[in-house]
């Protein structure tokens, strides 16, 4: 499957955040996106997940417009707790995207935790959760925006070689935003710099 983002363009109270940035990856791409803080990479993960609408520009999954009601780009936050409702038990939380017991087994997720509210779990135990949630069957790819940056260095292993080896096994493609040029240069095979499109008119840029 191929992902392809054409011109898109967004600005936010009057500042121009991204403008025309254009790539294609497809579900075998390990994607890295990187640029100095500013350069709106957040921003272009809400986009592609359909979280904001742009200003202009095109997101098409193999030639076709994305129309789906469930929609097949998902975002896993940095912060977990803000992509989930505070007021939802953890079971709630999973039943709502059906998520199948072989994951929540490899990502060690434990029965316990179901009953709990999510500001019952640690940061990482929430992050699980939200991890999981994503790789339900409507799924194409995944878009990872600084998913362990609070975690510890084994943690951080042991998560991306979950992500990695499930999103290979589904055909799902992962884009993945980080500042860790080692974590990218490590499991990416592709690599867009948003600082590299001279067409963007940014404060930061000289």
């Amino acid at each position: 499957m191929l992902l392809s983002v054409k011109n898109i363009s967004f600005s936010y109270g009057g500042k121009q955040i991204l403008n025309n940035i254009s790539f294609t990856a497809s579900s075998s791409d390990v994607v890295g996106i990187t640029a100095p803080s500013g350069y709106g990479k957040t921003t272009l993960a809400k986009l592609l997940s359909g979280y904001i609408q742009a200003d202009k520009g095109e997101i098409l999954l193999d030639s076709h417009i994305i129309t789906s009601k469930y929609y097949p780009i998902q975002l896993i936050y940095q912060h977990p707790e803000k992509a989930v409702n505070p007021y939802w038990k953890i079971k709630d939380i999973l039943n709502e995207n059906q998520i199948d017991k072989i994951i929540l087994d490899k990502l060690n997720i434990k029965d316990i935790w179901f009953n709990r509210y999510p500001q019952e779990l640690s940061g990482g135990e929430l992050q699980r959760i939200c991890i999981a949630r994503v790789f339900n069957i409507n799924t194409k790819f995944i878009i990872a925006d600084e998913i362990t940056a609070m975690l510890d260095a084994v943690s951080q292993a042991e998560l991306w070689h979950f992500i990695i080896s499930e999103c290979n096994a589904r055909d799902i493609g992962l884009l993945i935003i980080s500042h860790n040029q080692h974590l990218i240069k490590k499991i990416c095979n592709k690599v867009i710099k948003l600082q590299d499109f001279e067409n963007i008119n940014h404060p930061l840029k000289p």
